[in-house]
């Protein structure tokens, strides 16, 4: 089971999940691991934790504030800027744990976050590893994928959720409560995800029994159009890049080129979408590949 930890992010209290090696080893390295968009800390993390920590590895998995049992006000919103610091701040608290050395830590992020941790890590060399997986980089490339694909009803689907973005907005700058959308929902409703597979994946790593709620605010659109991930070249550390060539939500093909100019990097394509990853008996697969790549890595 792992231990309840607590660290301070931008004068906010973040909660995480401390989960230790039983190896032995006085100073073990560690990974530190957030979700990706709305995800918390027990919304299918420990799967992967668990492995890690079985391959020796310390493991500190968060939850951003604003989200899960993190504090911060309002609810349920995301900001790039702040989520980046949240990880800095949980990398700083990771290097002062005891059993912990502070020169073997990693970090991982899926989705939204595999895309953070490749902005933190171009900016802290001291980084030793980073997984990314199926990592949405630039808004731009999503938004040309979604593109490509639109039909009627998608186009209809994007017009509402914008609509309900644009009142969010007006909520937040009148001072008021965000107006919150559902993250995933059935076809037709006005949601952040209505595909079936999104569905199936949130129900499989657990859905709002562990923690996590299917609200958003929808303003963060506007956000990630905008949003870049640094300079690949300055990643010399070991990258491991796990792809959803099928992906809709984050594109592949933009990550493989970007991945191309990263100096020490490993990548692994899947023939599956986006969300597949987070499914068996995929999951367990990438989860042993990550596994392996980390202890590989992290081992003196």
């Amino acid at each position: 089971m792992p231990e309840d930890a607590f660290f301070e992010s931008g004068g906010i209290r973040c909660a995480a999940d401390l989960y230790r090696p039983d190896t032995g080893e006085e100073k073990a390295p560690c990974v530190v691991m957030g979700h990706g968009g709305s995800g918390t800390k027990r919304l299918g993390l420990p799967r992967y934790a668990e492995r890690f920590a079985a391959a020796g590895l310390a493991v500190l998995a968060f939850d951003y504030r604003h989200f899960g049992a993190s504090a911060g006000e309002p609810r349920q919103v995301i900001n790039i800027a702040e989520q980046h610091e949240d990880y800095r701040a949980a990398v700083r608290f990771a290097r002062d744990l005891s059993g912990v050395d502070p020169a073997r830590i990693a970090l991982w992020g899926t989705s939204l976050s595999g895309g953070h941790v490749l902005t933190v890590a171009s900016e802290d060399p001291a980084i030793a590893a980073v997984v990314a997986q199926v990592p949405v980089i630039e808004g731009w490339h999503r938004g040309r994928g979604l593109r490509q694909r639109l039909t009627w009803d998608i186009t209809w689907r994007t017009a509402q959720f914008t609509a309900a973005a644009l009142r969010d907005i007006v909520h937040d700058r009148a001072g008021r409560a965000p107006h919150l959308v559902p993250v995933v929902a059935e076809p037709g409703h006005v949601a952040v995800f209505t595909e079936p597979d999104a569905k199936a994946a949130f129900d499989e790593l657990g859905g709002e029994s562990v923690g996590w709620r299917n609200a958003l605010a929808p303003r963060m659109i506007f956000d990630l159009p905008r949003y870049r991930t640094g300079t690949a070249e300055r990643l010399h550390m070991p990258v491991l890049m796990c792809l959803a060539d099928r992906d809709l939500q984050a594109s592949a093909t933009f990550a493989a080129k970007l991945a191309a100019r990263m100096p020490n990097v490993e990548i692994h394509h899947y023939p599956v979408g986006h969300f597949d990853v987070y499914l068996e008996p995929l999951r367990n697969e990438i989860a042993c590949t990550q596994a392996e790549f980390l202890h590989r890595q992290l081992s003196r």
